[in-house]
């Protein structure tokens, strides 16, 4: 119910953190969803599955190995995998750093690479590091540095 109201009635637009949500919320009719983890070997299978499923099964990648991954078992029927850059902005918990020279050349070759195959949707940054914050000043801090993170590797 809180998922439906989020999305305004839509049941498109969310992200998941675990396969075990993405199923739940595509079994109640939700065909937009965002795995927001860097897709692992061992998750390659349940992750084809919902992406030949559902309208809109996007993925995140944060290395070369990931977009190998993907490039290597493309997508059954004129689908293609739908990949968000995951860019760690402080967090460390997944990602890479948008200051990390390999940052760009990644972005480039999913964007370039094989789009018919894997098609770039956007960068993902996620402030874990708020999780520890003790006020609401050092939030806001890790908001405005990490949007002015994203917004410099956008730009470049």
């Amino acid at each position: 119910e809180g998922a439906e109201l989020a999305t305004g009635g839509t049941r498109r637009g969310i992200v998941v953190s675990t396969l075990a949500e993405a199923r739940f919320f595509a079994a109640g009719g939700f065909d937009d969803i965002l795995y927001a983890f860097p897709v692992p070997r061992w998750r390659l299978a349940e992750c084809s599955e919902l992406a030949q499923r559902l309208q809109q099964f996007q993925v995140l990648l944060d290395s070369p190995q990931g977009l190998e991954l993907l490039l290597q078992n493309p997508l059954p029927g004129g689908k293609r995998w739908l990949v968000w850059l995951k860019l760690d902005c402080g967090n460390g918990r997944a990602g890479i750093r948008p200051t990390d020279p390999e940052a760009l050349a990644l972005a480039r070759a999913i964007a370039q690479g094989s789009p018919e195959l894997v098609t770039l949707v956007g960068v993902y940054a996620h402030c874990g590091n708020t999780y520890g914050c003790r006020d609401i000043p050092a939030i806001q801090a890790i908001a405005r540095d990490t949007t002015a993170a994203v917004l410099e590797f956008v730009t470049a």
